[in-house]
């Protein structure tokens, strides 16, 4: 049986925490940022957690090793 592969675009991507939560960087910070008010723009600095919901997904089919 071959060995299941980590996706390289999602070992880029996000990260595992010590107990196991999927990190990953916040989104909407490309372009348009005079659309977004300042408060937008604060809030969406760093990383953030993902919900269970998706990280359970990332962490079954792209992060297998993780």
């Amino acid at each position: 049986m071959p060995k299941m592969k980590t996706k390289s675009s999602a070992k880029k991507r996000f990260k595992l925490t010590a107990s196991g939560k999927v990190k990953a960087g916040q989104a909407g910070k490309q372009h348009g940022m005079i659309k977004r008010t300042n408060k937008q723009i604060r809030n969406n600095r760093g990383t953030t957690v993902l919900a269970d919901c998706d990280a359970k997904v990332i962490k079954k089919k792209f992060l297998p090793n993780g």
